[in-house]
This record gives structure tokens, sequence and C-alpha cells, in this order.
């Protein structure tokens, strides 16, 4: 389309002469010789040139630039002068004048600044294109969108954040922290992650705790903001309201995922409805379970459903340190303390205070430690070592095991007080091979994070290694199944995962159910020996892959001439 031209003089020949050139190189020229014709013309179309002069029949032609920056026309206007001052100048460079030309005007000056100014105003264009287009996506997104720069400034959010998060637009400008209100904050301290390690995070399920919407549940997702330079400006906030969804699975009492744990089948629902019971309440909680059943997945969920999720959540494996390490470790100490303590250490127990400590591996504690962590229970107070002055712990404690700490009660192993102090609440999580109804939804969650994480696109697996996954014991649970399509992906080059992707021990599972013996005396025991095998000659191991006692176990053991390891390699 031909671009349209309006000049406005008070001289007919600068009109006349302006038209000519003008017309003459295919534009399409209006003019208007007084201030009333040019505000009615400016009125009645849209131009995308001005050409004014700054002495109008006695007025001036700076009213005419107030007019359009006014109206917001995005429309460059050239004023044309005979005499200018300083004054003059500045003064409509300040409310948006393009250029400047003198008098009398030459043919080429004239095209030159045309041409200047219809390219300037096509860039102008094109970008307030895509920043309305922009804005027509921000408004039709049902998700909060915020961005930030890097000190967490907002920089922009679009009209749902108002209903999600219960911020104003006006918000720009000012640090997240000090709009984000009467919430949890998770948002910011994940979008404070982002911008500090320059990546992405998710939390799915997520409780705003929100004092206008409690019960509002959320999944959030923060991306570092980088140019196709690689330079670094901010990040950007994507807030889901899943409260609808999270209602309707729980009417269904099918929810899919809660958290970071995934399942449905009805064990896992039951954890889900138990872990929302718990999370506002500040009692000590023991969790049990084989290893890889997900039990620091469970104490996170516990402790970012309830009141105390903006607070630290500290973790602890017990079996990793000895005596003296794990308690100074849990309590810090002084400087002076004992050898090598050069300087004050804070424990984690101060360093969790107001939020939630996660003990692991509870049951391989000392006897000293747990006299110490049982007064941490009651007194609501520890020592530093080195220190006898009390300090007070407002700290939740959720501890984990494998072992059977009854058992270790009885038999004089671990403290009877401490162990029912531990466990006001017991929650047993379910193996792996309790609940495969799980073991697809598990593989799909799997398959999304090695693809990204090893850059990969395998989208499935061979039935026959469905039908293997789907009967196998899982006797690493839902860790060893983690391990497992790792193994598998590294070695897999194609779409598909198939047997020969699969770990050694897996090509000679054939899929058969290992419970039910129906088959001949020397199946029955190369199942046996499989299973031995498989848990590293643990007898209670092995019974529990078998599904059977262990007592059965050592009869059939025995009925079949199973002995030792080394010597039933043969059979």
């Amino acid at each position: 389309m031909k671009k349209k031209i309006l000049v406005i003089d008070d001289e007919e020949n600068i009109r006349f002469t302006f038209e000519s050139f003008l017309f003459d190189e295919g534009y399409v020229v209006s003019t208007a010789k007084d201030l009333s014709e040019a505000l009615s013309a400016i009125d009645e179309s849209i131009f995308d040139l001005i050409f004014v002069d700054i002495l109008l029949d006695g007025k001036s032609g700076i009213e005419i630039l107030r007019y359009i920056k006014g109206k917001n026309l995005n429309c460059p206007v050239v004023m044309i002068t005979g005499s200018p001052d300083v004054e003059t100048a500045s003064e409509a460079l300040r409310l948006g004048a393009f250029d400047y030309i003198p008098k009398p005007v030459l043919q080429n000056t004239l095209l030159r600044v045309t041409k200047v100014a219809l390219r300037h105003k096509g860039v102008i264009d094109e970008k307030e294109k895509y920043r309305t287009n922009l804005e027509a996506i921000f408004r039709s997104v049902k998700d909060a969108i915020i961005t930030v720069d890097k000190d967490l400034n907002v920089v922009e959010m679009n009209e749902a954040t108002g209903q999600i998060c219960n911020l104003s637009r006006t918000s720009a400008g000012k640090m997240l922290s000090t709009v984000q209100k009467y919430c949890a904050k998770r948002c910011f301290d994940t979008l404070q992650e982002t911008i500090l390690k320059k990546q992405p995070f998710e939390i799915s399920n997520l409780e705003c705790k929100h004092i206008n919407k409690p019960h509002q549940v959320v999944s959030i997702s923060t991306y570092p903001l980088l140019s196709d330079k690689g330079i670094f400006s901010g990040a950007v906030l994507i807030v889901r309201d899943d409260t609808r969804l999270i209602d309707l699975e729980r009417d269904m009492k099918e929810r899919r995922k809660f958290h970071n744990i995934i399942g449905k089948s009805d064990k896992m629902q039951a954890i889900y409805t138990l872990v929302e019971d718990l999370a506002d309440y500040q009692t000590t909680v023991l969790l049990l379970g084989e290893s890889g059943t997900g039990k620091e997945l469970v104490a996170e969920a516990i402790h970012y459903s309830g009141a105390r999720s903006h607070k630290p959540m500290v973790k602890v494996n017990c079996s990793a340190l000895s005596e003296n390490l794990l308690e100074s470790e849990l309590f810090g100490h002084v400087k002076g303390a004992f050898t090598g303590a050069l300087q004050e250490r804070i424990g984690r127990f101060q360093k969790a205070e107001g939020g939630t400590i996660f003990l692991d591996e509870i049951g391989d504690i000392s006897p000293r430690i747990q006299l110490q962590l049982l007064r941490v229970l009651q007194e609501k107070e520890f020592e530093r070592v080195g220190d006898s002055n009390p300090m007070k712990a407002d700290v939740r404690v959720i501890t984990a095991t494998n072992q059977n700490l009854r058992e270790k009660v009885k038999r004089g192993e671990f403290r009877e007080d401490l162990y029912y102090r531990l466990k006001v609440v017991e929650m047993s999580l379910p193996p792996l091979r309790e609940r495969r109804e799980d073991i697809p939804l598990l593989v799909n969650h799997f398959l999304k994070i090695l693809n990204k994480k090893l850059n990969k696109e395998i989208t499935a697996l061979s039935m026959d290694v469905q039908k293997i996954f789907m009967n196998y014991t899982w006797p690493g649970n839902v860790r060893e199944l983690e391990h497992t399509l790792e193994h598998s992906f590294i070695l897999c080059h194609q779409s598909v995962i198939t047997i020969d992707d699969l770990p050694p021990t897996f090509k000679e599972f054939t899929g058969t159910k290992v419970s039910p013996f129906k088959d001949s005396r020397a199946e029955k025991s190369r199942v046996i020996l499989r299973a031995l095998e498989q848990s590293a000659w643990n007898k209670t191991g092995a019974a529990r892959l078998l599904g059977m006692s262990r007592r059965t176990l050592y009869r059939k053991m025995k009925d079949y001439k199973i002995g030792t390891q080394e010597n039933n390699y043969k059979i």
C-alpha cells in the first residue's frame, strides 16, 4: 500500500512543492493550511508521516505535536522552520519530533528525510505488532506469567496473575518479594534459585497457603531468560492453578501424582491422603519401607504441604557418618570442642530452625545419639558439642528406616522410649511389587526425565520389556526401576527400548512370576537360586522376593539341596 503523508504549512507554495515532490515518488499526499484543517485531517485519516511548520499562521506547530502525542499515534513528525532556535528544537524533540528540516527545503533533503522517517515507522510498526501479539497471547493464557530481572524486580505480568496470585499489574518495577504477600512465597524462592543457578525448576502440587486462597494448589515452572547470544537478563515464572484438577482427582480417588511422588494405586492414594492430614500438624513421623520406595519424597511432600514449607528442609543420612561426626553434624560444635575443631560449626538442627529435619536410616544411630535425639524431641532443645548452654529447637522431625525398629527394641539395640517418640505417626510405604499398576506411570515419568537428561527421543518400551517389568519383583523398588531405565537409555540407539538394552540380569528373566511353584523340581531350584543371587544371598531379602516366610525359604532350600553361595552355581 502507498504511504500517506500529511503536509501542514500556511504557505501555499511550500504545500505545493512538497506535494509535487512526494507525489512524484509515489506517495499519497494531503495538505492543511492551518491548525484547524490539520487536526481535522489527523482525526479523519491515518498518516504514515507528517510534515508541520513550526510557525503556523500565528500559532505553533508544537500544538499539533502535542495533539499527536496525546492520541498515542505511531506517526513520525518532521518539523519545518525558517528560523530554528534551541528552545523550540528541544521542546519539539521532548514531545517526540523525529527530525528538523530548515527552509528553504531542497528536494534531495526532503526525499532523504522522508525515506528515513518511513523506514523508522516501519521498524516501530513491526515492534508494535509483536508487542500487540505478545499482549494478546499474555491475555489468552490462563496461567499466571511473571517476568523478573536479575535483581528479582517485576518486569511484566499478565492478567491471570491477578486471579491466581492476587497481584496487580501496577507491581511492575517492584521487587517480587515485596508484592508477593500473605502466601508461602515458594514462587519467589524458586525464582531465586533460577537466578542463582541459571537453570529451570519445576514444582508440582504446591499449596500456596495464601490467606485469601487457603486451598489453592498450583504447579510452578521457572526458566532463565537468555538471549540468542547467551546473555542472561532475568527469569520467567509460570504458575498453573491445579486446584480443580486436584479436587477432581481426589473425588475420583485416583491422583496420579502428588508433589514428586508418582502412583495411582489404592495404596498410594492412602499415602497421599495421610500426607495431607499430617501436613499442618507438627507431630513426628516415622517412615518405614524398603530401600528405594520413596521415603525421602514423602518427607518432602509432608514438609512442602504444610505451614513450614517456606522454611528450610534439612536432610541427614545417619548411616553415612560415624558417631562423633554425626553428633557434630546434627548439633554443631564450638571452637576447640575436640581435636581439629578449628572453628565453630552450625549443626543441622540449627540450620533447620522453623522448618523440618529429615533423618534417614534412623535405625543406625548409636545409643548416645539416640539419647541426645530423645532430649530434642522431649525438651525441644539441644547442646552443641563442647558447649553446656542449651539451644532451643523449633524443628519438625521426620525419620525413616528400612529396618524393623520394633525388633531392634526387643534386642536392646534401640531405645524403646525414643521409638515411641518417633512413631507418633507411622507410615509404611509399599514396595513396587505391591503396586504394579503404578509401573507404567513411573516408566513414562522416567522416560521424560531421561530423554531430557541424556538428550534422546525414546518413546516407549517393547511389549516384551513391558511384560518383564510388570512381572519382575523389583527388590530395589522405584530406584532400581529408574537405574534400569537409565542403563537401557545409554545402550538404546532407537526410539523403543528392547530386551537387548536391559541389564544382564533382566535378559535372563523370563517374565514368569516366581511365587507360584507349579514348575518342575529343577525349575523351582533355579527360581529360588535366582532370588538368592538377586538379594546377595540375604535370606530375608530372598524370602521377600519369593513372597514367602524366611522359615519356608529355609525348608525349601533344604528340600532342593541348596546350600551356601559357593557350592550352588552348578544348579
